[in-house]
């Protein structure tokens, strides 16, 4: 019986469906990487242009697994919308103290009060200064004639104005021990309520709500304590006129609190 003629054996090709869960874990880890660098990175603009030259090269025509990456340009605009108007909210209320700062100055100037009186420009808001001797004797919370050359153009200008009023007393490092105040705390915290009490007295204008007082005795010095002139200096009382709004080029603008306030 004539055998069958054996046929080459076929060989099988080699397989190639390995190809396909090594494609996924590549596209797996490109997209870690992806939102790991979206993680780690503020740059919005440059975020958006990797994104979308990976897209370039690896969507084939479907919905790009990079969609949303990068910055939303609606909600972006909509936030510096947001930010733009509160920068002039800011703006506007800072330019009001620059304007209250400057009529404070030219009365100052014109009645030569430049020893008694100053004012600065602070973050938290303006900031008015007035030396122990316009306003009192020394060791003493009882109001001297002097304060009446202040006392009225100050209430005029806190009652153009709508922001919070802090007035604070200071003293120098001087010990006092009396019957009436054991203590520089209780000089600077009643002197801070006097004038505050003889502001809100000479001008019906001027809301009770608005105001505050607080003594912060030798513990707020603006110089060493170590001269007769720089001692003159840190015993005063100070009013700040509190801004309501503070610029945050981050977050926007944002109001302070009152513990903010009291706290700085």
């Amino acid at each position: 019986m004539a055998k069958k003629k054996r046929g080459k054996k076929h060989e099988e090709e080699a397989s190639e469906a390995w190809l396909l869960p090594y494609s996924d874990l590549m596209t797996l880890l490109l997209a870690l990487f992806i939102a790991l660098f979206a993680i780690s990175q503020t740059d919005q603009t440059k975020l958006q242009a990797l994104a979308q030259a990976f897209t370039a090269a690896f969507n084939m025509g479907g919905p790009s697994m990079f969609e949303g990456f990068g910055t939303n340009t609606s909600m972006q605009r909509e936030v510096m919308s947001d930010e733009d108007a509160g920068n002039d909210a800011y703006i506007k209320e800072n330019q009001s103290l620059e304007n209250l700062k400057e009529q404070l100055d030219n009365y100052i100037e014109q009645n030569q009060l430049q020893e008694e009186l100053s004012t600065q420009m602070e973050e938290e808001g303006l900031m008015i200064r007035i030396k122990e001797k316009a306003l009192f004797p020394s060791g003493s919370a009882e109001l001297v004639e002097e304060s009446q050359r202040i006392g009225p153009i100050v209430a005029g200008l806190l009652a153009s104005v709508p922001e919070r009023v802090l007035i604070s007393g200071h003293t120098d490092t001087d010990p006092i021990n009396t019957a009436e105040f054991p203590s520089n705390w209780e000089l600077s915290s009643v002197r801070a309520m006097t004038f505050m009490k003889y502001l809100l007295s000479i001008n019906a204008n001027l809301n009770p709500a608005r105001f505050s007082a607080i003594g912060y005795g030798e513990y707020r010095p603006i110089a060493p304590n170590d001269t007769p002139e720089n001692k003159q200096k840190n015993r005063r009382v100070e009013i700040l006129i509190a801004r309501t709004l503070a610029f945050n080029p981050n977050e926007g603008v944002n109001r302070q609190s009152d513990v903010d306030l009291v706290a700085r």
